[in-house]
């Protein structure tokens, strides 16, 4: 693994990281209430009476949400309480009408566990997992219909959250954007959120403090609310250098939240930080102790599908997969799917080089997910069945993947209407060849002569004489014998 050091005036610092990630739970129905959660409703369209904080109206915990944050605190191999308690935490949100959040502090539904994260450089890293509690998340604060007013959108307001945080453990930039890629992975094959960052059902705070390597830890500062693996990274970078900068320049650290401002690449503040206590814990009233049996934690656990490190472990030893390879494949689900559909009908390495060289390839310089591809599992497949016949070679293959990619046709229709089939008759193969050597006798005399690499020469030349279509085992083949004389 790469050590990253921030150089300053000084020598060299250390970056320490943690990140406490909010993702909505996958549920119809918000944590407390049975007010529905679908994005993009009119602005408090999705509002119960316990939503909007009336006067004598009480919260129920919603089962299926309980349920979702036990199955993801097993997916991310951590220990499950079977009791825990939510809290009032007392702050002002001027979005919650309750003046209150529903949170949990200190018996959480999930205690520690652990998140293994690959680096470019092909080396792994185990993240600590300290907690994962429920809590409601807030409305939101309108401010772009008044130059004078705030308006409040209550839709959001009582939603499920569950709140994952990690242990200090993460040193970079790299780190903590290949941290959050994995957590949000294991989230959607879960099921238990959708991981959409832009919609907002995905957000981390990332707290950052920077130390002389191996010494005490620094002051944190928090940054609030960042909605991309990119602001995430950019965030921590910024950061980093203006905390080394404040402290080699005689002054010190403020623990403070800060917000990120993605036009600008920087942060600023925002409040100053609270500590725990500021908050005024206390267990809500209107609740009881959550308290459930193992018999409930282990059908949940029965339920589990295989996850990413799994996965990538299977491929590497059923299907002889790179551990890069099987990495790529398995980092999103719907990646895995296509995949799993493809290589149920074809050799595993070429479904696999096909997936991720030469569509992924193609996919990143459009802009486009693999669930917007124009080129479908079953028209991949009719391509890969082509090759695996010898219908086509591989070079050509190439060329009718790119009509494919731009027309959406089959690669069969493509094939027949430009005549593209491989030519696999010795008997073309041997004209041609005798030709290309006619045309080269003193290339022919020097091979014959020793000059052997000379043959990837000939072959170059019987495959443009033949416009990519020859066979290339059998112009080997054939090549050989006849230069042999």
């Amino acid at each position: 693994m790469t050590e990253y050091r921030i150089k300053g005036n000084t020598g060299e610092w250390e970056v320490v990281l943690g990140l406490e990630v909010h993702a909505q739970v996958s549920s119809k129905s918000k944590l407390f209430s049975g007010a529905p959660t679908d994005f993009g409703a009119e602005p408090n369209e999705n509002v119960s009476l316990v939503d909007a904080a009336m006067p004598g109206m009480l919260p129920v915990i919603n089962a299926y949400c309980v349920e979702q944050a036990v199955k993801t605190g097993l997916g991310l191999k951590a220990q499950v309480n079977r009791r825990s308690v939510f809290d009032r935490k007392n702050y002002f949100y001027a979005d919650l009408p309750q003046g209150y959040q529903i949170s949990q502090f200190l018996d959480p539904i999930i205690g520690k566990g652990t998140l293994i994260i690959d680096l470019a450089d092909g080396s792994s890293r185990s993240i600590g997992i300290t907690r994962l509690h429920l809590e409601q998340d807030a409305g939101k604060s309108l401010h772009e219909h008044s130059p004078k007013h705030s308006f409040i959108d209550l839709n959001r307001a009582g939603i499920a959250l569950m709140e994952i945080v990690s242990e200090p453990d993460l040193r970079s930039p790299e780190e903590a954007g290949q941290y959050v890629k994995k957590l949000r992975s294991i989230l959607r094959y879960l099921g238990t959120c959708d991981g959409d960052m832009e919609k907002g059902s995905m957000r981390c705070d990332v707290n950052v403090s920077v130390r002389k390597p191996g010494g005490a830890l620094g002051t944190r500062c928090e940054i609030k609310n960042v909605n991309s693996v990119r602001f995430v990274m950019k965030a921590i970078e910024y950061e980093a250098q203006r905390q080394v900068g404040i402290i080699e320049s005689g002054g010190k650290i403020d623990q403070e939240t800060r917000l990120f401002d993605a036009s600008t690449g920087e942060t600023r503040t925002m409040r100053s930080k609270e500590d725990a206590h500021d908050y005024r814990y206390f267990p809500d009233p209107d609740l009881l102790p959550l308290e459930f049996s193992q018999e409930f934690v282990d059908k949940i656990k029965a339920t589990l599908p295989e996850l990413p490190d799994d996965k990538k472990a299977r491929y590497i030893g059923e299907f002889g997969l790179s551990p890069y390879d099987a990495g790529v494949l398995v980092a999103d689900l719907a990646t895995t799917q296509y995949f799993e559909t493809v290589v149920a009908r074809h050799n595993p390495k070429l479904a696999s080089n096909w997936i991720t060289a030469e569509l992924f390839g193609r996919l990143n310089k459009a802009g486009l997910d693999i669930e917007s591809s124009p080129i479908t599992t079953d028209k991949l497949s009719g391509l890969l069945a082509l090759i695996e016949d010898n219908t086509i070679s591989g070079k050509i293959a190439k060329v009718v993947f790119d009509k494919m990619f731009e027309t959406g046709k089959d690669a069969a229709r493509i094939v027949d209407e430009e005549g593209l089939k491989q030519v696999t008759d010795t008997g073309a193969i041997e004209k041609v060849i005798d030709d290309v050597m006619a045309a080269n006798p003193d290339k022919v005399a020097e091979y014959r002569s020793g000059k052997d690499k000379l043959f990837a020469f000939f072959i170059g030349q019987v495959m443009k004489a033949s416009g990519g279509k020859a066979n290339p085992a059998a112009v080997n083949e054939l090549l050989k014998k006849k230069l042999a004389g």
